[in-house]
Order: structure tokens, then sequence, then C-alpha cells
């Protein structure tokens, strides 16, 4: 069976399933929201490869067992759907079927999906129900959970959305087996995160099998699939946690954007093109560990334990060439920053961070050594 994981928000607490084939799981969740006398309609968001890949089957099933009539609308893969035109279009689609107040978005791909249909709930008809169906491993352990929606401008990655809770997040961990290499790996990057933020057994667990991240891990196919569903019930329960204590990033969410400062200067920067988020990721958590590292409040065997990981998992841990001033004003820009300070998620120890501005010239020694060429 499923592994149930609880975000805990009073009336808007909602479950994390995490389990392999969830088709008797989805047709409890759907059963429920049509049950309530409710949800008759839903507009299911999703990719082409998705589609291809069979994942739809087992949550059209659950809709029709439940009698929930659906509709398919299909977004562009890549950061570059995340576009005020896309979203258009997905309100229209609301539209067309048309979907009331009682109704439901079901999200089913990557985290641009999540994001784009979350969003779509949370403004269509001022706010209708979304059920989460990741089928990344960054959206099966960061992006799905957590309510966080939304867009990108020219200006900048995530500039306009909405928190918007989902009623369920549905981890089905054997679609993660169809996802090419590179896509599978990247995810990787905001597990690696969880384990040095609050869960030292994440990267025991890296450490003692990294193929886990590729070919699917030491113990072959059967194994693997065990083994990734562990990493991923860990780090959704580190996700879970945060947002039940901090749901709109006053304090310890903030936690979560570990690595995160940089990580969004590579993307802007590369155009959202050449470095997938979870690889970018990768870099901005060397950068923050080396300028604890460079500060003194990160011990330097700390910051080489996860350097050598990262790399064993065959993530990277350099930035592409990039210009300085343009990082400066992208990170100045973002939209944690505070004034002129730029702060960072630093680690005082493992499982011990803290945000704190670092000077400007130790953020410039530590990109010295990290950005290309």
């Amino acid at each position: 069976g499923a592994t149930r994981i609880d975000v805990e928000l009073g009336t808007r607490s909602y479950p994390v399933l995490v389990g392999e084939g969830l088709r008797s799981e989805a047709a409890e969740v759907f059963a429920s929201l049509a049950g309530a006398g409710r949800t008759r309609r839903a507009l299911i968001v999703t990719q082409e490869p998705v589609v291809a890949a069979g994942h739809l089957d087992a949550i059209e099933d659950a809709l029709d067992a439940a009698g929930i009539d659906h509709t398919r609308a299909l977004v562009p893969d890549g950061e570059a759907a995340k576009d005020v035109e896309v979203l258009t279009r997905l309100w229209r689609s609301a539209a067309t079927v048309p979907l009331t107040r009682q109704d439901l978005i079901v999200a089913v791909g990557g985290g641009v999906v999540g994001d784009l249909a979350g969003f779509v709930a949370a403004t269509y008809a001022r706010g209708i129900d979304v059920v989460q169906v990741p089928t990344t491993v960054l959206a099966q352990v960061d992006a799905a959970i957590g309510g966080k929606t939304g867009i990108n401008l020219p200006e900048g990655k995530n500039l306009v959305g909405a928190f918007h809770q989902p009623r369920a997040v549905l981890c089905d961990v054997a679609t993660l087996a169809t996802l090419p290499l590179r896509v599978r790996r990247e995810g990787f990057g905001e597990i690696v995160k969880c384990g040095l933020i609050r869960d030292a057994s994440v990267l025991d667990s890296l450490e003692a099998d990294p193929e886990v991240a590729g070919t699917g891990g030491a113990r072959g196919a059967v194994g693997a699939t065990a083994g990734l569903r562990s990493l991923v019930e860990r780090s959704v329960a580190v996700k879970a946690a945060v947002v039940s204590s901090d749901e709109r990033e006053s304090g310890e969410r903030a936690f979560l954007n570990f690595g995160h400062t940089f990580a969004h200067v590579v993307e802007s920067l590369t155009d959202y093109t050449e470095v997938l988020h979870g690889e970018a990721v990768a870099i901005g958590m060397v950068l923050a560990l080396r300028i604890g590292v460079r500060a003194g409040i990160t011990d330097p065997a700390l910051g080489d334990r996860a350097e050598d990981l990262l790399v064993a998992l065959g993530l990277p841990v350099r930035a592409p060439a990039l210009d300085r001033e343009a990082i400066w004003s992208t990170m100045a820009r973002d939209k944690k920053a505070d004034g002129d300070e730029v702060r960072f998620v630093l680690l005082r120890g493992l499982g011990e961070p803290v945000v704190l501005a670092p000077s400007r010239s130790d953020v410039d020694a530590v990109l010295d050594e990290m950005v290309g060429p």
C-alpha cells in the first residue's frame, strides 16, 4: 500500500500518498471529492510525453469510477510553458468545459504542469480544487507539495503566482522509471537538499547507492524502486513538515530555498534552456556551502562531502560562464532579497540551516572559483 504523509494545515490539511501504482488511492481521492455531492467535472492538465508514457490511464480510470467527467488540456514541455499565454489558454479551456466552483483541476506531469495547473486552480472562478499527480522526481519531492503555484515573466521566474494548497498529492514512484536519465537525475538535487537541511539519513542512503539516481541502483530494478521510494518518502516528509510549520515562508520555510538564490540566477541567465532546475540547485548549494566555509560558519568537511555526493549523482557543481554584474543584479531582484542585502540560506552544520547576508567579497571570491569558463 501507499505511505501517507500529511501536510498539516488545519481545515486545509491534505495527504501526500507515495507508492507504486496508485490506482486505488486515486479512486478513493476522487470518490471523496465526488461523494461530497460536489465534483462532477475535471480538467486534466498534462503534457504529450506524460500521455505517451501511459501515466494518465490510472487517473482517468479513477475519475470514471468516481463519476467525474474529464477533459484533457495539453501544455508545452519546459519552463517556457509557465507563461501568461499558456495560462490564458488553460483558463479558457476550463471555461469551455465548463468548470464550476465545485469542480476540479488535475495536474499530471512535472513541476511545470503543477505550477501552471495549480495557478489555474487558484484563480479560475476565484479558486477551485486541485489534485497534484507529479510524475518526475523533482515534482514528487518538491514542486507538487506546499501550494506554491505560478508563472514566469521575462523579468524573472515565478514572479506571478498564488499559494493554493492541493486537496491531495499522488506520488506514483513507478512513473519515474520512464523518465530520461537527465530528468530523473535533476530531481536528486532537491533530495540532497532535504538531506542537508533536515534529514541526514537521506545523505547516508545516497552515498551507499548513488546509482539510484541513474541506472536504478546496485540492487537492480526491484531494489531500485524500493530505494527510490524510500528517498521520495523521506524528502516528502521534510517538505511536509516545513510547510506545516510555516506555510507562507515567514521563517522556517525559507530553509527550503537552500541553494535556490544562485540556482534562480543560473536558470535565468541561461534562459531556462541550458540548466535544469535540479542541476541549478546543485550548483547553488555548492555556492552556499563554499560561502559558509569562507565565512567561517560551515565545516569544510561538510562542503566536501556534499560536493562529492553531487558529483557521484551526476549533478553539476560548477556554473557556466555568466556575467558578474548580471549575477548581482539578478540576485538583488530575487523576490527573496531584502533591500540591498542578498540573503542566502547557509549551513551552520548538517541539518542546521540559517539565513544570512554574507559579504559581497565572500560571494565574489566563491563565484571566482565556481563560474566558468
